[in-house]
């Protein structure tokens, strides 16, 4: 076997852990190709939390039986991640020519899985209660060579009433402090000018190895290493401290960029979504937050239709979201998740009211983001540039301080390859909903 794709669903956490696995295939001697029918092994990395990453994922794993007519020969298709740990061997009597299944505590066990099942021509579910590993001690092969996303945390202990994370990722584990703070800096000397830190609550770090919070720390300590950029996801609310507000505002290298998932505006609601905190307690931190850090680019998260929203619920969350002036919000209708004290509720909203709901939502989202960017028209800012836009190979494509994607033209007689992974000024001219226009400083 020689070659292999890797296509990934979800969050982050996937991306990191696709770079995990091909950086074992890497180490097998394989190299990576873009299209199925090139690949002799291929490998999704799967989201389980909501429904729509579910069905692409059976959609796209259905579409490659024509590689293996009979159901024999063909590639070998591996299948793990989230779905993989919640459905093992269920997700092979559905989908019978996948030749592996394996969770995501076994990363490190699929080069063996699949070759078991390339040599034997018999699948192999292989599906793990708990880890002993980190996949972030694994080889990798990041996407750029910029950019390094840094697991800190794995798991989670907040059981959201909506959320299966708990049940497919485990307990949250924390890294020592001192081998992240050492990963980072083997990074920067091989040349990473940002990375992200990863975790289902960030802000939870180190709680179980030193037993308290010591997430203010770790990003004070990364922030020195002389990386030029730190980011971090996902914060939960209630556990994002003063002292991280604080390191946020003094240190340079962390961006002005937060994800804080809001879900609901509704007391009720959230109470239903044992997300334990109001939405008074959310406002205050949003004001301490803007107060603190000036130019702060907020994101959250929003669940649309959780069972018995009402009317007035909804508004309360219309009101939040007013008041927050997100730069971006990602919106989701409720789906219900098998095994989620959620999915047992009573009260399903009606799928026309949840929907002319999400449309109502979207408007004042993007109206949001659009009178944020316009605020931006005339600033110089500073963009990590990652390529050439994947529509026009004149345009370079990055991402300002506040995670902004900014759109420049290449300059005449340049390539915009030549600006991957620099960090240059530039003048915004232009702003729409999602995107920035702008054109590079005179010294770039």
């Amino acid at each position: 076997m020689d070659t292999y794709l890797i296509r990934t669903f979800g969050c982050q956490m996937n991306k990191h852990d696709s770079e995990r696995v091909a950086g074992l295939l890497r180490a097998q001697g394989m190299r990576p190709v873009e299209n199925a029918e090139d690949a002799d092994v291929i490998v999704f990395m799967t989201c389980c939390v909501r429904e729509n990453a579910d069905e692409r994922l059976r959609g796209q794993v259905a579409s490659l039986k024509v590689l293996k007519p009979g159901g024999v020969g063909g590639p070998v298709i591996a299948v793990g991640g989230c779905i993989g740990q919640r459905d093992g061997q269920r997700l092979l009597d559905q989908l019978p020519h996948v030749d592996v299944v394996f969770g995501t505590h076994n990363i490190s066990h699929l080069p063996v899985l699949i070759d078991a099942a390339y040599s034997q021509r018999k699948p192999q579910v292989e599906v793990l209660d708990e880890s002993f590993e980190f996949a972030s001690d694994l080889p990798g092969e990041r996407e750029h060579p910029w950019h390094a996303w840094i697991p800190i945390t794995v798991g989670c202990d907040n059981f959201c009433s909506y959320c299966v994370v708990p049940y497919v990722r485990g307990r949250e584990r924390s890294r020592p402090l001192e081998q992240i703070v050492s990963q980072v800096e083997a990074l920067v000397a091989d040349g990473v000018l940002e990375v992200t830190l990863l975790g289902q609550n960030v802000n939870s770090y180190g709680r179980d190895l030193y037993g308290e919070p010591r997430f203010a720390e770790i990003l004070r300590a990364v922030a020195r290493t002389g990386v030029a950029r730190v980011r971090f996801a996902t914060s939960h609310p209630k556990d994002l401290s003063d002292a991280t507000i604080a390191a946020m505002a003094e240190e340079p290298a962390v961006m002005p960029y937060l994800h804080l998932p809001v879900q609901s505006g509704s007391d009720r609601v959230l109470d239903l979504m044992n997300r334990v905190y109001t939405r008074d307690d959310y406002l205050g931190l949003v004001e301490r937050l803007y107060s603190a850090i000036p130019g702060l680019a907020l994101s959250t998260d929003v669940i649309v239709g959780f069972p018995g929203e009402t009317e007035d619920d909804f508004n309360r969350t219309m009101d939040i979201v007013q008041r927050c002036h997100y730069d971006q919000a990602f919106t989701f209708i409720y789906s219900p998740r098998e095994g989620t004290p959620a999915a047992e509720m009573d009260g399903a909203v009606d799928r026309a009211v949840v929907q002319a709901r999400f449309d109502r939502l979207v408007e004042v989202v993007q109206a949001s983001a659009l009178n944020n960017n316009r605020r931006l028209v005339g600033t110089v800012t500073e963009v990590l540039f990652e390529g050439p836009s994947k529509r026009d190979p004149l345009i370079l494509t990055g991402r300002t301080p506040g995670n902004k994607v900014a759109h420049v033209p290449v300059p005449p007689g340049r390539c915009a390859d030549d600006f991957a992974g620099r960090i240059l000024p530039v003048i915004i001219e232009e702003a729409q909903t999602w995107f920035l226009s702008a054109r590079l400083g005179t010294n770039s």
